[in-house]
């Protein structure tokens, strides 16, 4: 057979094979974003909607996508949230970190000890094992701060106090999870490895603290090199290279995958508006994100939860975890003022795709069966659903503060796209004048027609304003 035949083949064998593959990836894509956008509409988080079009068109509804046949839809959710705690690193200054250090170490702390104790303490009251309620208790610890981190963004609050200790708080959350999980999992397979535990938290701790401290100068140094660079988007490819790159050691290290990713985004943050690099982070995270919060909604089991003890069980258990971090994260800061407890609170509760991890591995150890299984995974979606809108409703005073007030302006900041009011003061009513922030209304004439304001002869009337060198850029 000659060898053009044989390519011609070979290539339109792989194309049959990818159809079915992203006539999938469509399906995801197409019903993330309805979703999301019904539920904009509703007034309400569009994470919500996307978990819930992934419960739809998942295995135990419509059947539409089974993660089975589509094997690629696991990685393009990993790197969804990857890029999105990249972008939110983009927006967050190392040195803003270090500012909220002392509140962050004391939520992340309560916030693993109250919901481990809390979830222990109800398997063993139901009767389960030791070990199996050990990982149960660890599932249950763990937090995925990159569902708050998509709430606080639309409302573009992740510069508040509040979000960085919930930002600071998770990634210190991460570390004392690994140590706790990697205790867990040494006495499931019947041995503990006390230095090999102790070197993993360790180089951890290092890894983070040397990426936050040294970060950015490295960056600021390499600059001048990247822009001599004569491949096209030089700036872009080598942000993105260097979040994979964090995300690979922090792998190595044993730490999530994404705290690598937001802290590549810490080092690039002094600059990142400057050079429009955030605004082309955030289109590529547009993409890949919808896939994680469909993929976490295609793994319910609803088969499970039609047996009554399971059911109150994951009733049981879920509250419990939003209990413990509402105790754990929110009762060390009551001294620092309510409303800043219930907020750092209640973004510690989502579990996510964190909690599916550690119930997973339960289940290649041969520890958790089935039903446990379903606990564990109904308590990681049901937190991951419960947590957006209350979210956005307890930051909703910090939102009207930062924006101006009013709920028109906070509903503009929620808008998921072409909002009109995020980076810019609103335009003036119909028929009313323009004016600059912080004046008053405006002084009429008699005539009924605005006063114009005398005009300093030194410096002359007033410019056209000229647009921001930092702009986004042409997408």
């Amino acid at each position: 057979m000659p060898l053009t035949l044989t390519l011609f083949l070979l290539a339109a064998d792989a194309a049959h094979s990818l159809g079915p593959i992203l006539l999938a990836l469509l399906v995801v894509f197409v019903a993330a974003k309805l979703s999301a956008e019904l539920f904009e509409r509703l007034g309400q988080p569009a994470v919500v909607g996307e978990i819930l079009a992934g419960v739809l068109i998942g295995p135990q509804v419509l059947g539409w996508v089974d993660p089975a046949q589509v094997p690629v839809l696991p990685v393009l959710a990993e790197l969804g949230v990857l890029f999105l705690l990249f972008s939110v690193g983009l927006e967050t200054r190392p040195s803003e970190l270090r500012r909220v250090g002392a509140p962050a170490l004391l939520a992340a702390v309560g916030g693993v000890i109250v919901p481990f104790a809390f979830g222990y303490g109800l398997m063993l009251l139901v009767g389960v094992g030791q070990i199996p309620a050990l990982f149960i208790g660890g599932a249950m610890v763990a937090t995925s701060v990159g569902i708050t981190a998509r709430v606080l963004g639309r409302l573009g609050l992740l510069n508040a106090e509040p979000s960085r200790i919930v930002l600071g708080a998770a990634i210190l959350d991460d570390i004392l999870g690994l140590l706790l999980l990697a205790v867990i999992s040494s006495f499931a397979r019947g041995s503990v490895n006390l230095v090999q535990i102790g070197l993993t938290v360790v180089s951890s701790l290092a890894f983070v603290g040397l990426v936050l401290a040294f970060g950015g100068r490295a960056v600021g140094r390499a600059r001048p090199v990247i822009e001599r660079l004569q491949i096209g988007h030089a700036l872009y490819v080598w942000a993105i290279g260097l979040c994979l790159l964090l995300a690979v050691v922090a792998g190595w290290l044993g730490v999530a995958a994404i705290i690598g990713a937001f802290l590549a985004g810490t080092a690039l943050a002094e600059w990142s508006e400057e050079t429009g690099l955030h605004s082309r982070v955030e289109n590529l995270t547009e993409f890949l994100l919808p896939y994680f919060f469909v993929f976490i909604g295609i793994q319910v089991d609803l088969g499970s939860l039609s047996r009554p003890p399971v059911l109150l069980l994951c009733l049981g258990i879920t509250l419990l975890a939003v209990l413990g971090k509402l105790l754990g994260c929110g009762l060390p800061l009551w001294n620092r003022g309510r409303a800043l407890a219930f907020q750092v609170g209640w973004g510690m509760v989502p579990r996510g795709e964190v909690g599916i991890v550690v119930a997973q591995l339960g289940v290649s150890l041969g520890v958790l069966n089935a039903d446990l299984f379903a606990v564990a995974l109904f308590m990681a979606v049901a937190t991951t659903m419960l947590a957006p809108p209350v979210v956005a409703r307890v930051f909703r005073g910090l939102a009207s503060e930062q924006t101006g007030g009013g709920v028109v302006k906070l509903a503009a900041a929620f808008s998921s796209e072409l909002g009109t009011c995020h980076d810019a003061p609103c335009p003036p009513e119909v028929g009313e004048p323009a004016r600059a922030e912080g004046q008053g209304p405006p002084v009429t004439t008699q005539a009924g027609r605005p006063e114009q304001p005398p005009v300093d002869s030194r410096i002359g009337p007033p410019s056209p304003r000229a647009p921001s060198s930092g702009g986004t850029p042409d997408r």
